[in-house]
């Protein structure tokens, strides 16, 4: 693999790898905050990421098993606040980050 150098990788244009990933990082990061937003704050601190995948499902990536436990009980009122905010989310699934 050629090595580039670090201006030609800022500078190569909207439809580049790089630009693909800091698009979709700052998308995880507007919705991670607005989640945390809207939920309760014990459980928004536990809350690592989350994403919509390819699947249109909305993953949520918690701190725990036991907060993954009140995630996955709240799941449904997330899911709807995150489709009313616009985003398409067929469901939710709850991952604990390792």
């Amino acid at each position: 693999m050629p090595i580039k150098k670090l201006e030609t990788l800022l500078n190569s244009g909207t439809d580049s790898s790089l630009e693909k990933i800091i698009q979709r990082a700052q998308n995880m990061d507007s919705l991670t905050s607005g989640i945390r937003a809207r939920i309760a704050p014990e459980l928004a601190e536990n809350l690592v990421a989350a994403t919509i995948n390819d699947q249109e499902e909305l993953v949520l990536l918690c701190s725990s098993s036991a907060w993954a436990s009140r995630l996955r009980f709240e799941a449904d009122a997330i899911l709807v606040q995150v489709r009313e905010s616009g985003q398409q989310a067929a469901h939710c699934v709850v991952k604990v980050s390792r």
